[in-house]
């Protein structure tokens, strides 16, 4: 079974993604993202899982970063809907919670549903969703709830009082999936990350995207970030996603002559 790096604990949506990928796996819970990398430079974890952008609150700066200073490649990308559902220990009705633990990200997406719904209830911010779920089933807490995902409640047993309470729907996370270990065929590779600097000299980027579209490379994002120590030099991240592999290469040589530093974070199968 792998072991995959998941930052957060058991039941938390990074696990959910990874679960998504790879089928039944064992975690190593991390504190943070760079704790991804250590536990996998460390032997404590095969792969790892890692959020890098959402539709609400946008990219994870520092995680572009962490693609680019540590040597592991994406081999793949999950998309999760962020559902937040509240919970509690069976045997319970909502009007019988008077608080709710969970991550201050959390609250923000679910705080109109309980102003509306259960405005008795008080907010409590806390370390990470699934890890309030697992405390609150471990220590046997009534009349006190979780919001967190339902894998969450699934392994803590715990009682979903009212799903789908977050406000924005079109909640999506994207997780990339680093994987030295994994191969991936030649024929499924349809999307890459690059990493880039340019000559600061006008229009360098407009020629680079000009180059890309004629080779028929679909941007669907580019992210840029400064170069410490060079003003106003910066790092762009971009994503391609390609039906043809020839062409990509075609498009790499093209542009190679005309940007400085390139990596190549991943190549794999776009999920969606």
């Amino acid at each position: 079974m792998k072991k995959v790096a998941i930052q957060g604990y058991k039941g938390c949506f990074h696990e959910q993604a990874a679960r998504l990928f790879y089928g039944e796996i064992g975690v190593a819970e991390c504190d943070t993202f760079e704790g991804l990398y250590d536990a996998m430079e460390e032997g404590r974890a095969d792969a790892a899982v890692m959020a890098i952008e959402n539709t609400v609150s946008g990219g994870l700066i520092h995680n572009f970063e962490l693609l680019r200073s540590r040597d592991v490649k994406v081999k793949g990308e999950v998309y999760i809907r962020i559902e937040q559902n509240l919970m509690a220990l069976p045997g319970q009705k909502l009007e019988d919670i008077r608080e709710v633990r969970t991550h201050y990200m959390a609250i923000n997406q679910t705080r109109p549903w309980f102003e509306k719904n259960a405005p008795w209830i008080r907010l409590t911010e806390s370390e990470d969703t699934a890890k309030s779920a697992g405390e609150i089933a471990a220590e046997g807490q009534m009349g006190v709830g979780a919001v967190a995902s339902a894998l969450a409640a699934q392994l803590y047993e715990l009682e979903i009082l009212a799903p789908g309470i977050e406000t924005y729907k079109q909640n999506f996370t994207r997780f990339l999936v680093l994987d030295n270990k994994l191969s991936i065929p030649k024929s499924k590779i349809d999307k890459a990350i690059l990493c880039f600097t340019l000559p600061h000299k006008p229009g360098s980027l407009a020629q680079i995207l000009t180059i890309l579209s004629f080779y028929d490379m679909n941007l669907t994002r580019i992210q840029s970030l400064p170069i410490p120590g060079r003003e106003w030099q910066y790092f762009f991240y971009a994503d391609i996603k390609f039906s043809s592999l020839e062409r990509y290469y075609q498009a790499l040589t093209a542009v190679r002559p005309l940007i400085e530093d390139l990596q190549i974070l991943g190549e794999y199968q776009a999920a969606i």
